[in-house]
């Protein structure tokens, strides 16, 4: 019997405090919200969360393998009794989450406005996440279990250790493929040169356009889209430079009510895939990490019996982690909103 395809996420762990308010109050104003809960959080955990949530195929059946890589503070309750339960009802092994002594777990305050659609705002202490930083012990963790089908990493932990880990992944010979989503984007942001050779880039509007920004820039040009002005046009375009410079194999741009647009470096698969229809928008906080999750484990799965990313059906993948996103978005909470793959 063949080994199930294997996923590590390397990224953040943190506890989110959430508030929900019918607005967002003003400066110096005292305003009484609705409610405030204690979730299991972090882009890196809940991107691992929806990878294992993604690959369960009934409700006892996973058809791949997901390892969480990361650290939060030694003892930390919150971790004993919230975090490392949830990511392993999520379908994700902690073997690998190191506790960490004199540092607290990382943590996220969220403001979700009801008055505004569901819309969040988060203020995010990086805590233990600050202390990933050994480049070299996160790679010998990677070959431990074999070497990854995929790794999966965001923008919660130090801009040095992604920048190696980068380099490390998409200069080596093994088939690990990146799936790489640049969020939070980095104060100094990345050089185009550390995209070189990744299977997967995956951001939204804003890290979109700090790409363009990047790119006009290094043409001598200044001919960056507003926001609002982002047409398939302005994205076909983008792409184009962008697999051209860095030899990325997929570009995935996530367009919030628009949809999601993707392109791949080989031939001309590209376009737009609408956002799926909900009756009401409950809360957004996991719905771009639903959307990674569930991207990347569909390209473990692909990479498990095909071995080439340039072979992977990136439209129907997108589709389904659309899907899986919209579930989420009527749901409240990160990880314990991300549906499971059977549903």
């Amino acid at each position: 019997m063949a080994s199930k395809p294997t996923i590590q996420v390397i990224g953040s762990l943190n506890i989110d405090f959430v508030t929900l308010t019918p607005r967002v109050p003003g400066p110096g104003e005292t305003l009484t919200a609705t409610s405030m809960t204690v979730h299991a959080g972090g882009k890196g955990s809940n991107q691992a969360v929806a990878c294992g949530k993604a690959a369960f195929t009934s409700t006892t059946e996973q058809d791949v393998n997901v390892y969480m890589i990361g650290a939060v503070g030694n003892g930390d309750p919150y971790y004993a009794s919230l975090l490392k339960p949830t990511l392993e009802t999520g379908g994700v092994s902690t073997k690998y989450v190191e506790e960490i002594e004199g540092v607290q777990t990382g943590t996220a305050t969220i403001i979700v406005d009801t008055g505004s659609n569901g819309q969040n705002r988060i203020l995010f202490v990086p805590g233990a996440n600050q202390e990933v930083t050994d480049v070299q012990k996160i790679l010998d963790i990677e070959t431990t279990e074999g070497v990854p089908d995929v790794v999966v990493m965001q923008g919660e932990i130090p801009r040095s250790t992604v920048l190696g880990l980068l380099k490390a992944f998409n200069s080596t010979s093994q088939k690990t493929a990146v799936v790489f989503n640049p969020a939070p984007v980095f104060p100094d942001g990345l050089p185009l040169e550390s995209l070189k050779g990744m299977a997967v880039l995956v951001v939204n509007e804003t890290e979109c356009l700090l790409l363009f920004k990047v790119i006009e820039e290094l043409k001598g040009t200044s001919s960056v889209p507003r926001e609002e002005d982002l047409t398939e046009y302005h994205l076909d375009r983008l792409t184009k430079v962008i697999h051209d410079r860095t030899n990325i194999s997929i570009v995935v741009v996530t367009l919030g009510a628009r949809g999601v647009y993707f392109s791949a470096s080989e031939g001309s698969t590209r376009g737009l895939v609408p956002a799926e229809k909900v009756e009401k928008v409950v809360d957004t906080t996991a719905a771009g990490d639903t959307f990674v999750g569930y991207l990347a484990t569909a390209l473990a799965r692909h990479l498990s019996t095909k071995n080439k990313v340039e072979d992977f059906d990136i439209q129907k993948a997108v589709k389904r982690a659309n899907q899986a996103s919209a579930k989420c978005v009527q749901r409240s909470g990160a990880m314990e909103s991300i549906p499971f793959g059977y549903e």
